[in-house]
């Protein structure tokens, strides 16, 4: 069993690395102020966000306001990890790169690197990989993309989400609908306005298990997955995200990340079991 003790310890060496890097050339920025580094080691805060009715991945507790999910488990061990307090807001998918680039935080922890995000921020190296799937409606049993792509097909998606971007570019002849949540995406399929919804495979599977009534799960081929990983604001000094990669590289070895992904899962009645034959984390 992995000890918090044993990630600490190791993953200290990363940090004292990081922020010897922090007092090179470097690490002066363009404008002459401190790094997201910096300032985080003199604060002793990090700054994320979470995004509600994202469980696994982000989960609000209506009644005591409290976040749980297997991101916020792993950006609170990396505040530990920081020494820093956690400090957290509320964000959408959708409004999560422009929280990043104008510096409301520091870390976002859930986003797929599309090449429209990479244009105006900066991505960790990957936590897990997520397949493209849909929740579709009873009744209606697509195989592949190209039974999707007709004009006849109605497709739900939550506005600037990685689905959005997938279903617009690979669903150019159907029918699409954006909606300012996933869960109003949801919506759309249970009441029969749409035939499926665009999203990733665990917050599907999560959506399903919570609502069998909403329709099934359908990963159409040919699989086309992303990976799940953290972004940040672009900045010249590149220790920030330096420093989390190591972090993220590190406990994934120890089979930490795995650990706290597949708990999560649990505790929303997920496990590898339900994953398509072929799909993996």
């Amino acid at each position: 069993m992995v000890s918090r003790r044993m990630i600490g310890t190791a993953a200290g060496f990363a940090l004292a690395a990081a922020a010897s890097a922090a007092t090179t050339p470097a690490a002066a920025q363009a404008a002459g102020g401190e790094s997201t580094f910096e300032r985080i080691r003199r604060t002793k805060k990090l700054r994320t966000a979470a995004v509600a009715g994202a469980a696994p991945y982000y989960h609000k507790d209506l009644a005591s306001g409290k976040w749980s999910g297997f991101y916020i488990d792993l950006v609170t061990a990396l505040a530990e990890e920081l020494e820093a307090e956690l400090e957290l807001s509320e964000t959408t998918w959708g409004n999560a790169v422009l929280d990043l680039q104008s510096n409301k935080i520091d870390i976002f922890f859930g986003l797929n690197p599309t090449p429209k995000r990479a244009l105006v921020i900066d991505f960790s190296v990957p936590c897990f990989s997520n397949a493209f799937s849909f929740i579709a409606k009873k009744g209606f049993e697509p195989k592949t993309w190209d039974e999707l792509n007709k004009p006849e097909i109605r497709i739900s998606t939550d506005v600037g989400s990685s689905q959005d971007q997938v279903a617009t570019r690979l669903l150019p002849k159907a029918q699409i609908s954006r909606f300012k949540s996933v869960d109003e995406a949801t919506m759309a399929v249970q009441a029969g306005r749409v035939d499926a919804q665009c999203l990733v495979m665990m917050l599907a599977l999560t959506a399903v298990k919570k609502n069998p009534n909403v329709g099934h799960v359908v990963v159409p081929q040919p699989v086309f997955a992303t990976t799940s990983n953290a972004g940040f604001r672009r900045e010249q000094d590149k220790t920030w995200r330096d420093f989390v990669n190591t972090w993220i590289e590190f406990n994934k070895g120890l089979g930490f990340v795995r650990s706290v992904i597949l708990k999560n899962m649990e505790l929303v009645g997920i496990s590898e079991s339900d994953f398509p034959p072929g799909i993996t984390l």
